[in-house]
């Protein structure tokens, strides 16, 4: 094997993300399956973050929902939705570009945010449902 190159032998496993599963302890990943029941029908407000692998902003932010989720715990759900593997999702909610981020309140949409942005914004911009 050449030095650096990737080998699927020895690369560790990544985690795995089933429908309606936790993809960590406090968010969940969503499928074009589950989203009815995971997004839309939560007595919850739901945070849903569209978002790709490949997508570097996305990214980014993954800490910040995983923070929000943990500390918003009781109040609001946040949901993942990876548009590479759920392209129905992304069209029929009209995402364009990734992140973007949809609140769904008792199974509408309530607010779009497009972009990253940082833990104090987008606390700001749930509190409305919280």
């Amino acid at each position: 094997m050449i030095p650096g190159c990737y080998d699927s032998r020895t690369a560790p496993t990544p985690p795995a993300t089933h429908p309606g599963k936790p993809m960590s302890e406090h968010i969940v990943h969503v499928t074009d399956a589950s989203f009815e029941e995971e997004v839309l029908k939560s007595r919850l407000p739901v945070l849903v973050d569209y978002w790709a692998e490949w997508c570097g902003p996305c990214k980014m932010i993954a800490p910040i929902l995983e923070e929000v989720a943990a500390e918003q715990e009781g109040k609001v759900r946040v949901a993942k939705v990876n548009v590479d593997e759920n392209p129905g999702l992304a069209t029929k909610f009209n995402v364009m570009s990734i992140p973007t981020m949809i609140v769904f309140k008792d199974g509408q949409e309530a607010q779009r945010l497009i972009g990253a942005r940082g833990k104090p914004q987008l606390l700001e911009d749930l509190t409305p449902y919280l």
